[in-house]
């Protein structure tokens, strides 16, 4: 998965938009674009949405309320209960703990159980707060249902108190250190996702209009090993879709050095060189990921 396209629950329009739009999954969000008064109502719209809008080969994602709110478990009985087998994957906003993936999976094998659902739904964890940086590797591993780790820049910019003028942007702020804010954070998610066989999504970028921007996010986020990257607007998937997919270029090179390093192999060499470079184990497991990459994400 590269692009997932928010839509709030509340815009029953926007959906059907959404769910012919050119991301990869569509993420229902009750969170934090919808009012607290219009929770109830977002409920009821992306179950209607779910059992009749048809969202082709794209994931079906519901983003619930954050388990520190008195929303959450009606999102996920009202929800799961009624719509459940049309549902790819929860997203579980500001997880901070083992326990709150553990609660969820707990609640949601009994409602499946009780619903006699024959699929069972994964789980997203969105790391997005200072305690919840200090326990991804342990939150990682917390459930056999965890399909991703997904970074949100806003909450945790507010949880660190971290000055910032939008929502995963770059701004003034940054000028000021020599380094990459959020480096630390990001890093740690690819790892704590790798360690476990996750998928890893980078957070959202607030400024739709900052087309420059917005590239420039993406191609930090895949330098640091993201599979993809979360969009509030259909103008930014066209952008994310290319620099998250291998290039024709990249992808002739990675078959060049499968090719280079098999050759040494038949020589009895345990090393080989490759347009300048010395070629051995470690090059060709970077170039196999390259070519995975490439049959995964057509």
């Amino acid at each position: 998965m590269k692009t997932l396209l928010f839509v709030p629950a509340s815009r029953p329009a926007m959906i059907v938009k959404a769910a012919a739009s050119a991301a990869d999954a569509v993420c229902l969000d009750l969170e934090d674009s919808v009012a607290a008064p219009e929770k109830a109502t977002g409920r009821e719209h992306v179950v209607r949405a779910l059992r009749e809008v048809d969202f082709g080969a794209r994931r079906r994602v519901v983003r619930i309320n954050g388990l520190d709110t008195p929303y959450a478990y009606r999102d996920l009985v009202d929800v799961v209960e009624t719509a459940g087998d049309r549902i790819d994957l929860l997203m579980v906003p500001k997880v901070g703990r083992p326990r709150d993936v553990e609660f969820i999976e707990t609640l949601l094998a009994q409602i499946e159980w009780q619903r006699q659902l024959r699929t069972s739904i994964r789980l997203e964890a969105q790391i997005e707060t200072a305690r919840g940086f200090l326990y991804a590797r342990e939150i990682a591993a917390a459930s056999s249902r965890l399909d991703a780790l997904i970074f949100g820049p806003g909450d945790y910019s507010a949880s660190m108190q971290m000055p910032a003028a939008g929502i995963g942007e770059h701004d003034e702020h940054d000028e000021r250190y020599p380094g990459h804010r959020w480096h630390s954070v990001m890093h740690t998610i690819v790892a704590a996702a790798r360690a476990n066989g996750l998928r890893c999504m980078d957070g959202p970028y607030g400024a739709y209009k900052d087309a420059e921007g917005f590239e420039r996010s993406c191609r930090i986020a895949r330098a640091l090993g993201f599979d993809g990257k979360q969009c509030i607007h259909p103008s930014q998937l066209a952008v994310a879709n290319a620099i998250f997919s291998p290039t024709e270029e990249e992808i002739a090179r990675a078959e060049a050095v499968v090719q280079a390093y098999d050759a040494a192999l038949a020589a009895g060499q345990g090393a080989a060189t490759h347009e300048g470079r010395m070629i051995d184990a470690a090059n060709l497991r970077m170039a196999r990921a390259t070519l995975q990459r490439a049959l995964r994400d057509p």
